[in-house]
C-alpha cells in the first residue's frame, strides 16, 4: 500500500514538473520582427554577450567558432553572428564581396566547384559615373549573395583614394567624397533591394594599408568632416546601409573602433543612423574591448571566446553597464530580423551566372577610360590581326588581392576577347606568352596556410620579360596593329611601391619603346592597355603610344569588355575618378604616406602561437588638409598627367543651358546642363 502511495506521489510530482517545463517553454519568447525588446528581456547576460561577439572565423583564427550551433554554414564566408536557438535567434552569415561574393571554391563532402561572378572593381564601376548601372551591379551581387546563403555583403569599400599608392584603392571609388557617396549609395540600394544587407566600410580615414592596425591618421576637423566623413554621411542619409564597419586605424590618437565622438555623436546623433556597427576583423585586445563596446561598436568581429569572457568580467566588475550591452544587443537583433536566414529563405547555390556575366561585361566596358587616341587610332578600322604583347594580355588581372579577391569561374583575357570579336592574334608571340603564363603561374600559388589568405590569395602579378627586336619585327609583319598590356595589382596590408609599380619597370619601358619604333617604321599603330586599379606614371612613355586605354580590373568578362571598346561596339564613356599626377611626389600626401621618420619593429599576432615582426609606422600627418586630389592640383595650378574627370570618346558633345542651384537642405550646389551628342557615333557622357 505504501508503495502505491509513493508511486502516486512520484507520478504527481513528475506531472507537475512536466507541466512547469512546458509552461516555461511556452513563456520563452521566440524572436519576431515585433518583439525584439521582449526577447532582449528574456536573454541571459551570457547570451547577450554571446550575440555581440561574432561567431568566429576558423580559417584565420584557428578554430574560434563557438559551440555546435556555430558550425560553418557557408564555406569560405568571412564571419557569423551567434545563434541562440532557445530564443529562436539564428546565426547569420556575412562575407566579403565588393566585386563579388567571397566563398570557398570547394566544400567538404562535395565534388562541385563553388565559383561566383567576378564583377568590376570599385574604381572601374565609379569611372562609369553611372549610378543606375552601379545599382544594377549591386542587385546582381545581392542576388548572388542570396543564392549562396549570405545575409550580408561586407561592402562597399568607400574610403577616399587619398594617394595613388593606396593598396586597396581598387575597392574604393574616388578621391572625391560626393562621387564616392553617390556611387556607394547606388551599390547599397542595389544589394539591399534583394533583402541582403550591405556594410559600408571602413569608418573612417582608412586610406592606407601600411601599419593599418596602429597608424594614427592625424587630420584636421575640417578635412575630417568635409572629406573623410562626407561620403559616409551621404550614404547613411541616402542609402541607409544595414551596417557600417569601423576601421583599424587611429584618428587623432583615438582608435576608430572605439571613437565615441565618431560612432555615437556624429554617426547616430548628427546623421540619425539606425543600423549597427561592427568592428573590422580585429585581434583580441582586453584593453580595447571595453572601449569598443561602450563607444558603439555593436558587434566585435570575427569573435573569440576570450573576448566573451573578458566582456562578461567587465560587466560583472561594473566597467561596462548592462544598459550599454542591451543597447548593442538590440541593434544586432534589429539587423537579424531583416535577414534572409531569419525569414526562412531557402538558398539554391545556383545563381543566374549568364545574366550576371552580361552585367559584368557591360559595366566593365562602361567604366573604361580612353586617355589618348591620336589620329583616331580607335576604334579599329579594317584590323584583322593584332600583335599582342605583355604578360597581362594573357594573364589578365580581374580584381585586387586580399579580402576583395573573387574566385570567379573563368577569366576572359585580351586574347580571348579579341578572338571572340573576330580579331586574330599573331601566333608566335601569343604562344610564347601563353607558355610563360602556364609555366610561371603555378609557382605563384599561395601557401595554403589559412593565416595568409587575406594577404596572398589570388593571382599576384607575373613579371614582364624581354622580347627581342627580331621577334617584334616578325610579329608586326603579320599584324595590322600592336597592343601592349601593362598590369598592376595590389591588396591588403601593404601599399604600392613607387619604383616598378607606380612607375614602369625597365623591361616594360623597353617593350613599349621597341614595339612603338617598329610600328611607326611600318606605318602601324601601338595601343597600350592599362590593367590597373589605380594611377600609374605615364609621362615617360605616353608619347610612344598612339592610343591608351585604362581597362582597370573589370571582372571576369574583362577581355570581352576591352574588345567591345577596341572594335567600337561600345563607345568609351568612362571618366577618371582620381587625378593622375606627372610624378608621384606631385601628390601632396606622398610625403606623409605614411610618415617614415619613426619606424620600429613590433610582433604581430598571426594565428595560434605564431607571431611575426613587422615594421610599424606610427602616424600619417594629413598636411595637405582639405587639398586632396583635384582640390590641390586645381587650387595651386599644378600640372597633371590627366585631370580628375578626364576621358575621351569616339564622338563629340555640346553643352548648353547650364543652371546652378544651391540645395540648402543638403548644403550642396546642384548644377544642371543640357548635353547633346554632336558627333556621328552613339555614346553617353558624364559631366
Amino acid at each position: 500500500m505504501k508503495k502505491n502511495h509513493l508511486i502516486v506521489i512520484v507520478s504527481l510530482w513528475l506531472g507537475l514538473l512536466s507541466l512547469a517545463c512546458k509552461t516555461s517553454a511556452q513563456n520563452t519568447p521566440q524572436l519576431r520582427v515585433d518583439n525584439v525588446d521582449e526577447v532582449l528581456k528574456a536573454m541571459t547576460l551570457e547570451e547577450k554577450v554571446r550575440l555581440i561577439v561574432g561567431g568566429g572565423q576558423k580559417n584565420i583564427f584557428g578554430g574560434t567558432l563557438k559551440g555546435e550551433s556555430q558550425k560553418e554554414i557557408v564555406a569560405g564566408a568571412l564571419g557569423m553572428t551567434c545563434a541562440i536557438p532557445r530564443l529562436g535567434i539564428p546565426a547569420t552569415v556575412m562575407t566579403d564581396g565588393p566585386a563579388g561574393v567571397r566563398i570557398d571554391v570547394t566544400r567538404e563532402g562535395s565534388t562541385r566547384k563553388y565559383t561566383v561572378t567576378g564583377f568590376p572593381v570599385g574604381t572601374c564601376l565609379a569611372s562609369s559615373w553611372d549610378t543606375e548601372l552601379v545599382e544594377e551591379v549591386g542587385r546582381a551581387i545581392g542576388e548572388e549573395a542570396l543564392d549562396f546563403g549570405i545575409d550580408m555583403i561586407l561592402g562597399p569599400g568607400m574610403n577616399l583614394q587619398r594617394n595613388p599608392l593606396g593598396g586597396r584603392n581598387y575597392e574604393y571609388y574616388s578621391e572625391d567624397p560626393l562621387l564616392t557617396g553617390g556611387i556607394a549609395s547606388a551599390y547599397i540600394k542595389g544589394v539591399q533591394s534583394k533583402g541582403v544587407g550591405a556594410c559600408a566600410k571602413h569608418f573612417a580615414v582608412n586610406s592606407q594599408e601600411t601599419n593599418r592596425y596602429m597608424v594614427d591618421e592625424r587630420v584636421s576637423p575640417r578635412a575630417l568632416r568635409e572629406l573623410y566623413l562626407r561620403s559616409f554621411e551621404k550614404v547613411v542619409r541616402e542609402a541607409k546601409p544595414m551596417a557600417l564597419m569601423s576601421a583599424y586605424n587611429f584618428i587623432n590618437s583615438h582608435p576608430a573602433m572605439g571613437y565615441r565622438d565618431l560612432l555615437d555623436d556624429v554617426l547616430r546623433k548628427d546623421w540619425g543612423y539606425e543600423g549597427f556597427v561592427m568592428t573590422d576583423w580585429a585581434y583580441y585586445n582586453e584593453i580595447t574591448n571595453k572601449d569598443y563596446v561602450k563607444a558603439g561598436s555593436d558587434l566585435l568581429m570575427p569573435g573569440m571566446v576570450v573576448q566573451m569572457n573578458n566582456i562578461l568580467e567587465l560587466v560583472k566588475n561594473g566597467k561596462i553597464s548592462t544598459e550599454v550591452i542591451d543597447r548593442n544587443v538590440r541593434r544586432v537583433l534589429q539587423y537579424i530580423v531583416k535577414t534572409p536566414r531569419f525569414k526562412g529563405y531557402v538558398y539554391s547555390d545556383k545563381p543566374d551566372f549568364e545574366a550576371h556575366a552580361k552585367i559584368t561585361r557591360k559595366s566593365g566596358a562602361d567604366g573604361m577610360v580612353l586617355l589618348k587616341n591620336n589620329a583616331s587610332t580607335l576604334p579599329f578600322k579594317n584590323v584583322k590581326k593584332v600583335a599582342l604583347f605583355g604578360v597581362n594580355s594573357y594573364d589578365f588581372l580581374t580584381c585586387g588581392l586580399g579580402s576583395g579577391y573573387v574566385n570567379s569561374s573563368y577569366t576572359i583575357n585580351i586574347e580571348d576577347g579579341l578572338k571572340n570579336a573576330g580579331v586574330a592574334c599573331t601566333q608566335t608571340i601569343s604562344e610564347i606568352y601563353r607558355n610563360y603564363v602556364k609555366f610561371a603561374r603555378p609557382k605563384l600559388l599561395v601557401d595554403k596556410d589559412p593565416a595568409l589568405w587575406y594577404l596572398d590569395l589570388g593571382c599576384p602579378k607575373l613579371e614582364e620579360f624581354e622580347v627581342s627586336e627580331r621577334c617584334i619585327n616578325h610579329e608586326l609583319a603579320e599584324a595590322d596593329v600592336a597592343i601592349i598590356t601593362i598590369g598592376r595589382q595590389s591588396g591588403e596590408e601593404t601599399d604600392r611601391a613607387i619604383e616598378g609599380d607606380f612607375t614602369l619597370t625597365h623591361t616594360e619601358k623597353n617593350l613599349i619603346m621597341n614595339v612603338s619604333k617598329a610600328c611607326h617604321r611600318e606605318g602601324k599603330r601601338l595601343i597600350v592597355i592599362i590593367n590597373s586599379s589605380s594611377a600609374i606614371e605615364t609621362a615617360t612613355w605616353s608619347d610612344y603610344a598612339d592610343a591608351i586605354l585604362v581597362a582597370w580590373q573589370p571582372g571576369e568578362e574583362g577581355g570581352n569588355s576591352v574588345a567591345d571598346i577596341l572594335t567600337g561596339k561600345v563607345n568609351p564613356s568612362g571618366k577618371l575618378t582620381m587625378t593622375w599626377p606627372v610624378f608621384i611626389t606631385d601628390n601632396p600626401s606622398t610625403f606623409n604616406f605614411p610618415s617614415i621618420d619613426n619606424i620600429v619593429y613590433i610582433k604581430r599576432f598571426v594565428m595560434n602561437d605564431y607571431f611575426e615582426e613587422i615594421p610599424t609606422i606610427h602616424y600619417s600627418n594629413h598636411d595637405e588638409d582639405i587639398y586632396v586630389g583635384y582640390r590641390y592640383f586645381d587650387t595651386f595650378g599644378k600640372k597633371v598627367a590627366y585631370p580628375f574627370g578626364f576621358g575621351l570618346s569616339y564622338t563629340t558633345f555640346d553643352y548648353s543651358d547650364t543652371k546652378a542651384k544651391f540645395n540648402t537642405k543638403e548644403s550642396e550646389l546642384e548644377v544642371a546642363v543640357k548635353v547633346t551628342n554632336s558627333g556621328k557615333t552613339e555614346g553617353k557622357e558624364a559631366v
